[in-house]
């Protein structure tokens, strides 16, 4: 609820901090939370287009000179618009100089981005109602209300603005008056801290000699559970006892309660006119009460069942009162501000949603449990009459859960979680109110945040607005460029679209622009060569991205192994000098022992199982193991999963230190070398072959296939990959 606590307001037209607030256990918003503006429910049944008013700030302008230190804090504002205090000493500065165009002209830029700031809408309405242009201080009261229509504050201040320039002596003044009050009532008047706005109605139609609107108003806010729900029925059951029953209430039910009260009434004089028939003298007969008129003692009758009504519907909302009384209180900041809300504030509100909706769940189970009827015509009307009466709870029970959304993304409106969860509410009920919360939460509150903005894009995606996901995707990349998820996203797009071209020339584009951040242009390289390989069926194409992306990142592991991949998925019998090309540039690039042995491996692999020839097979595996041995024979055990180096080498000291031993129990590493030749150069051969193949499939490579490249760039969990 944005209106709670506007009395102390700051400097800045926001209210204060509650003092009860542990600042020291704030829980900061998501990433640049802070750079964002706040969040608004459109006001139902807005009386005007917000889009109608517009402001000419070159004119404006024209008529006087601005202050002598409004340009130098504006471009402070501007130049980091994110910086709140910044804007805050602009209008600080605007007002205390009482120049109206340039206070204007700082009052619509802020409200642009903070449009939840609801004092700052007052402020605004007052300067133009001090310009004496009512007309449009009524226009700015409109965009306010259509931007928060929950704060109760701003509808008050709308209604005392028309209250004192609207003519109340024309017929119209007055339908108007009250058109207004029920558009209040409908945009806030559940809020849990609305009773001002209640009150005020009631005594409008008071003073305007309504009595019959003010009970009736105060009927209906009885109904509500409000902070100061017993205050209603006081002044409902003081205004039933001043007035006459047939002036305050609604006309069906007061015949209903004066027909049954009659009945009543002649049954109870039958009755004692049994007993003194007897000690009447003859031929006198019993006063007659006129029959248009009520006597006081039918009216006392009539206002007890009134009361006794209304006792229970009393007795009920106190019950929906103390349901709630412990939620509201745990919230202590209701408000818009951009300082982040602290961890309980958050937890409160998510507590609060959370048994807000399982009462709308128990309501529809209990509504929809079937009174097992028998089937006949008479069961069925009553079983729809039934269904109309059992919508109502489940209908009133959405109302709330909505209108507490609401409140919570006032206070919340930094905050992307509490959005999408409205959204995952509002899906399964409408699409097109839906789109409008993801249009708020993107366009208005969070314009920069790309997690809501990619869920906004695959929501219409999946809905069919191919177009519309498009859009978004874009704006978001503008707003935030350089991000590489968002490119990712577009190019899937449109290749799911069928689009194939336009998803590669994304994907070119993104390669080209990122030639000066080799980090992030191997990552595009190889989203593109995958593309042309997997979905375009164009090797050649694949394999000219990725060379080319090696002459710029040599030094990059990944773009190794996916040429080599790709040379390694090809024809065998056409691919093996490739395969061999790959590993050569490899180990000749500036790459790390690790993922040269890896690599060299991966060649051998390839030609042990698709080679027509032992002696290329032998001719690979020497160079490989050649290639141990340069590194080291320490490194190459540790390497390939043998014991720990350290551990290695004080079981060799200690078994050269001891007596002799019998060999079996001899510690030593394993073998991972073939032992020297006993024989010729066959027999050799094959024992160092008979060796190898024993070790070459070890899980510390990763396992054939294990290409340690699939998720390694972890864009999902980051925007940007690792440079």
């Amino acid at each position: 609820m944005a209106a709670e606590g506007c009395e102390e307001m700051s400097g800045n037209g926001v209210p204060e901090e509650s003092s009860a607030m542990d600042v020291t256990e704030a829980a900061p918003p998501p990433p640049e939370a802070s750079e964002e503006n706040g969040g608004a429910a459109a006001a139902p049944e807005g009386p005007a287009d917000p889009d109608n008013y517009s402001t000419d700030l070159a004119a404006e302008s024209e008529q006087g000179d601005l202050p002598a230190d409004f340009d130098r804090l504006w471009k402070a504002a501007h130049d980091n618009p994110q910086d709140f205090p910044s804007w805050t000493d602009l209008l600080q500065y605007c007002e205390h100089e009482g120049h109206a165009a340039a206070y204007r002209r700082a009052l619509e830029a802020f409200l642009a981005r903070y449009p939840l700031c609801y004092g700052y809408w007052k402020k605004f309405v007052d300067l133009e109602r001090r310009g004496s242009d009512n007309n449009k201080a009524e226009e700015v009261c409109i965009r306010g209300l259509q931007a928060i229509p929950l704060s109760v504050d701003l509808w008050i201040h709308y209604i005392n603005l028309l209250l004192g320039t609207l003519d109340m002596n024309l017929p119209d003044s007055a339908v108007r008056i009250r058109s207004v009050f029920e558009n209040a009532v409908a945009s806030c008047g559940l809020d849990f801290h609305s009773d001002r706005l209640w009150d005020l109605y009631v005594e409008w139609e008071k003073e305007h000699g309504n009595v019959k609107n003010a009970v009736a108003v105060l009927d209906r806010a009885l109904r509500v559970p409000t902070q100061l729900y017993s205050t209603h029925y006081d002044k409902f059951k003081v205004h039933l006892n001043n007035n006459p029953p047939k002036d305050v209430l609604p006309s069906e039910e007061y015949e209903e309660l004066r027909a049954t009260c009659r009945q009543s009434q002649k049954a109870k004089r039958a009755e004692q006119a049994q007993e003194a028939d007897e000690e009447r003298p003859p031929g006198e007969e019993e006063p007659a009460t006129p029959e248009g008129t009520d006597s006081e003692e039918l009216m006392q009758k009539i206002r007890d069942q009134v009361l006794l009504r209304r006792d229970k519907v009393y007795q009920d909302n106190e019950g929906e009162v103390r349901k709630r009384w412990n939620y509201e209180d745990a919230i202590k900041r209701p408000y818009f501000h951009v300082r982040p809300l602290d961890r309980l504030q958050l937890r409160a509100w998510h507590t609060y949603l959370d048994w807000e909706i399982a009462e709308l769940n128990k309501d529809t189970t209990e509504s929809s449990q079937d009174p097992n009827q028998e089937s006949t015509e008479e069961s069925e009307v009553t079983t729809q009459r039934q269904e109309a009466s059992d919508d109502a709870p489940a209908v009133q029970g959405d109302h709330r859960v909505r209108i507490l959304f609401e409140r919570c993304l006032i206070a919340c409106a930094l905050y992307e979680e509490f959005w999408t969860r409205y959204i995952q509410y509002l899906e399964p009920q409408s699409v097109q109110e839906t789109r409008a919360v993801y249009r708020r939460a993107c366009q208005v509150h969070l314009p920069s945040k790309p997690n809501i903005h990619m869920q906004w894009a695959t929501f219409e995606e999946r809905h069919g607005d191919l177009n519309e996901a498009r859009r978004v995707l874009e704006a978001l990349e503008k707003a935030r460029p350089g991000l590489a998820v968002v490119r990712i996203r577009r190019a899937a797009l449109e290749r799911r679209a069928g689009r194939l071209d336009q998803s590669e020339a994304l994907l070119r584009e993104a390669v080209a622009e990122s030639k000066e951040r080799p980090t992030l242009h191997a990552f595009y390289s190889i989203k593109l060569a995958r593309l042309l390989l997997k979905v375009a069926r164009n090797p050649d194409g694949a394999r000219t991205v990725l060379q080319e992306a090696l002459e710029i990142s040599p030094d990059n592991d990944k773009l190794h192994l996916n040429l080599l991949d790709l040379e390694s998925s090809a024809e065998p019998g056409a691919s093996a000098e490739a395969v061999q090309e790959c590993v050569t540039r490899a180990l000749a690039a500036p790459l790390t022992p690790q993922t040269k042995l890896l690599l060299s491996q991966r060649g051998l692999q390839f030609t042990e199982e698709y080679s027509n020839s032992i002696k290329s097979v032998l001719s690979v595996y020497e160079a490989h193991q050649k290639l141990l041995d340069e590194l080291g024979g320490t490194k190459r055990e540790a390497e390939n999963g043998d014991e720990d180096p350290e551990k290695t080498s004080k079981t060799d000291d200690s078994s050269s230190s001891s007596a002799a031993v019998p060999a079996s129990s001899t510690s030593h590493a394993p073998i991972t070398t073939p032992p020297p030749p006993v024989m010729a150069a066959d027999p050799s051969a094959q024992a160092g072959y008979g060796v190898y193949s024993s070790w070459y499939q070890q899980p510390q490579y990763g396992g054939y296939g294990g290409y340690g490249y699939q998720n390694a760039w972890n864009y999902n969990q980051s925007y940007y990959p690792p440079s």
